[in-house]
């Protein structure tokens, strides 16, 4: 069932006139014979609004009882049944009673488009999800009603209803939105002037985009690659940490101004501060993620502020969105913050900073790390100076204290060694100090001989007491270390597993999540099998990035799932740690290669069952739509041959011209059988060369009626590089099927114009024209309107013209005409050089008869 059509009015404040104009459309639909109902209104003592529900049909409420109260609210289950055309929903963002069908009101009317009925629907801009915290720091009012802003993006049409602040104030204190009792309360506080004209921007600025992504569409379906804005890519750091909503959405405000913005939100899942998040918090911003229209990324990387400069590159981004840090002015003096290091290195991307209210108040887990390199140097230098500079001190307080202070001290220093360098450096600060303890303050001083057994005992737990300490140190370093990578593992575990069980399926999705992870140069999927000859030859399946392995000798690091596949990246040798978590990544791109080739095969069932069809269809159009002119050809040949009946001139030239006309009937109805069947079997090559439309127009319309078309071509119009036997089909097919639907006596009209490296020809009717959902159906094989006569063709005419088109580099397709009808759009792409001579404009074609196959 194909899915309803959904138009939503989109307001910057309560009281615009958005429900008024919803009920106005229900009107005019219905007085245009739509079927049209009132699934919920909210009057709010609105006369005006109360007066335009009345006209129309009501579904009724449903009843829920909630803690001894009774509410209503829509009833989906009702409306389904009524199936209706079109429904009219109000406050899409409104929340529903618990007991409902659903939580939210945009969830029901979810329910209602996917069962095949248009919805009209209100909200304001306040209720969008990315737009929440904004509207609280303008109106000072937070929304608990919002509305992910997907929902809304999807409309196939959104219309602002827009109206100066003044205006809306004027029309409160009238009375027309609130109650008396409530209007100089409401104009005091949410309806100020300044906070209406914040919200009226939001709004256009919010509808902009949409506007953008509408163009950006038109431009692709088109074909129109002119340069034009880079698309803004924005990344956000997430910690898991509670700022993280507030980060998020303001990074989504960014990315929202840019045309065709792009939002990338990613985790580093590492051994420091960043990534001790709960598991349940990540989960959280994820779905807020998705909400916002963006995606979800996860990697592994020791060092923060490197893995997220990585990523960032990696994805092309163009801005960094980071939340001020947690840590206070305590921990800043040991350990500079993620921006500090990482926005100098930036480069050519932008760093935003966004405050929020946790700043200063966090207690950031920083888990020990394998020792740094830094840290080492030190150890060794306080190992070789240390133990020196302490002899010198004592040796000038000698009489102040005994050996067994001054064991204790050197043994102190050698557990402080032990705590920052490890076993290396402790220990030779454990010797250095023994040694020197037996010299300066072991009797006999001045020589390493020990006269007293116990004097060697203590220097002996000395040395290993120092040892033990530095090897405990080094073992919970290290043990901290596989902790945190264990958990930086199960965490993209989870995210690849998670990915399996939502039944992601994009191969170079899950490379470039790959590489990701990794920090990859590139990553592909290499599969070995028979190849120009070669029984051992490797190809690629799929792959991203730069100077991507064509052979797993070629990788850096590649993780076989069988013996014929292999999954193969460059950049970096990795660590033994990381096989495990390769090899997932490996054994779930089986699973998605092994996925799309049983789609595949679904999808060649699906076409064996299409030629079925197309088979059944022609048997059908032979038996019927080619026997007809073959029995009017019959009849007419059994009366001129009939020797009893003496016809006349006149009757003998009626029955010769029937004969014609049947003729002329089965030569185009074979001539298009035999085109779609050259077209399916791919067998149709055009011989491409520079011609004038002047050439191809007046060839294609010598079959039409006279003065049945009329055509205008521009002088100024370039050639076209096309096979002029092809075009000249295509245009006299979709002429023939305009002139058949237009109203007798009014032509139709025929013109072009430049665009670009194309030319458009634009052939408009002024008939009943053709419904949206039935706009492509009409260019598939044996397809005809519902009211199309019989007789009139097997329904392959417009169905050959696109075929014929897209054999030429172009496109054919249909859009409404101005004022009504239909307008076929042929676009054909223009002359690299040279212009054809133009037709003078109004010029008028059409000679002779044609019954040309109907759509």
């Amino acid at each position: 069932m194909a899915r309803g059509k959904f138009r939503v009015y989109l307001g910057a404040a309560p009281g615009v006139g958005k429900t008024y104009a919803m009920l106005g459309e229900g009107h005019r639909r219905a007085d245009r014979g739509t079927d049209v109902v009132v699934g919920f209104v909210e009057c709010h003592g609105r006369v005006l609004t109360e007066q335009l529900v009345a006209g129309l049909e009501v579904v009724p409420r449903r009843t829920i009882e909630y803690r001894g109260g009774t509410f209503t609210e829509m009833d989906v289950d009702a409306i389904i049944r009524r199936r209706p055309e079109q429904v009219l929903v109000d406050e899409i963002a409104h929340t529903n009673v618990p007991g409902s069908r659903n939580a939210k009101r945009w969830q029901d009317v979810e329910e209602l488009l996917d069962a095949g009925i248009d919805v009209v629907t209100t909200v304001n801009i306040q209720h969008l999800e990315s737009l929440n915290d904004v509207v609280e720091a303008i109106t000072g009012v937070r929304q608990r009603e919002t509305i992910p802003d997907e929902v809304v993006r999807r409309a196939d049409q959104i219309e602002l209803r827009d109206m100066s602040p003044e205006a809306l104030r004027r029309r409160l204190a009238h009375g027309n939105v609130y109650p008396p009792e409530k209007v100089d309360a409401a104009l005091a506080n949410y309806f100020r002037a300044g906070n209406l004209t914040a919200l009226r921007e939001l709004a256009l600025l919010w509808l902009a985009d949409r506007v953008d992504e509408g163009l950006a569409r038109y431009r692709a379906e088109h074909d129109i690659t002119a340069a034009w804005p880079a698309r803004e890519r924005v990344v956000v750091a997430l910690t898991g940490g509670p700022e993280g909503e507030t980060v998020l959405r303001r990074a989504a405000r960014i990315a929202a101004r840019g045309a065709g913005g792009e939002l990338l939100a990613v985790h580093v899942a590492s051994g420091d501060g960043l990534a001790a998040a709960p598991p349940q918090a990540l989960a959280r911003l994820r779905a807020l993620v998705e909400s916002l229209g963006g995606t979800y990324h996860q990697v592994v990387g020791d060092d923060v502020p490197t893995a997220l400069l990585d990523f960032a590159s990696g994805v092309n981004a163009t801005q960094l969105v980071l939340g001020s840090s947690r840590r206070n002015r305590f921990q800043h003096l040991f350990r500079p913050d993620v921006a500090t290091v990482l926005t100098p290195r930036s480069g050519d991307i932008d760093v935003h900073l966004v405050t929020h209210e946790q700043i200063g108040k966090g207690r950031l887990q920083t888990p020990r790390t394998p020792l740094s390199r830094r840290r080492i140097i030190g150890s060794w230098i306080l190992a070789l100076v240390g133990p020196p500079v302490l002899t010198l001190l004592l040796t000038a307080t000698r009489d102040a204290h005994t050996l067994t202070l001054q064991v204790l001290l050197f043994l102190a220093l050698a557990v402080a060694n032990a705590l920052v360098g490890g076993i290396a450096p402790a220990a030779v600060s454990a010797v250095l100090g023994s040694l020197l303890l037996n010299y300066f303050f072991t009797p006999p001083l001045h020589t390493l001989t020990i006269n007293e057994s116990q004097n060697v005992v203590a220097l002996v737990i000395f040395v290993v007491i120092a040892v033990a300490v530095a090897i405990v140190v080094d073992l919970a370093a290290r043990r901290s270390s596989q902790a945190a990578r264990a958990k930086a593992e199960a965490a993209t575990l989870s995210t690849l597993a998670g990915n399996a069980l939502r039944g992601s399926d994009a191969l170079e999705s899950l490379l470039g999540q790959a590489r990701e992870t990794f920090g990859m140069a590139s990553a592909a999927l290499l599969e070995r099998g028979p190849a120009d000859g070669i029984d051992d030859q490797w190809k690629v399946l799929g792959s991203v990035g730069t100077d991507p392995a064509r052979a797993p000798a070629e990788a850096d690091a590649d993780a076989a799932v069988t013996d014929s596949l292999v999954l193969a990246l460059t950049g970096r040798v990795l660590p033994a740690s990381d096989r495990r978590v390769l090899e997932a990544f490996a054994e779930y791109l089986a699973v998605v290669l092994e996925r799309r080739r049983l789609a595949e095969q679904a999808g060649r069932a699906g076409k064996l069952a299409e030629g079925n069809r197309i088979r059944t269809a022609l048997l059908a159009a032979v038996s019927h739509d080619l026997r007809t002119p073959l029995a009017a050809v019959k009849a007419a040949v059994s009366s001129l041959r009939q020797t009893d009946v003496e016809l006349s001139e006149e009757d003998q030239a009626e029955l010769l011209a029937g004969i014609e006309e049947s003729a002329d009937r089965l030569d185009r109805l074979v001539a298009n059988l035999l085109d779609m069947s050259r077209i399916q079997a791919e067998a149709v090559r055009p011989m491409l060369r520079d011609v004038s439309l002047d050439e191809v127009v007046p060839a294609a319309l010598i079959g039409v009626p006279p003065r049945s078309v009329k055509v205008v071509l521009p002088e100024d119009l370039p050639a076209v590089r096309v096979d002029t036997g092809l075009v000249e089909r295509a245009v006299a097919n979709v002429v023939e099927n305009a002139v058949r639907h237009n109203p007798p006596g009014e032509p139709v009209l025929l013109t072009a114009s430049a665009l670009r490296d194309q030319v458009e020809i634009r052939v408009a009717d002024r008939g009943p024209g053709v419904p949206d959902e039935s706009k492509d159906h009409i260019f598939e094989p044996f397809q005809r309107l519902g009211d199309a006569p019989a007789g009139t063709g097997v329904g392959l005419g417009l169905a050959v013209a696109r075929g014929f088109a897209e054999a030429n580099g172009g496109t054919l397709y249909a859009e409404d005409t101005p004022a009504g009808g239909l307008t076929m759009v042929l676009t054909l792409p223009a002359a690299e050089a040279g212009s054809g001579a133009g037709t003078p404009p109004g010029t008028t074609y059409g000679s002779g008869d044609t019954d040309r196959t109907a759509p």
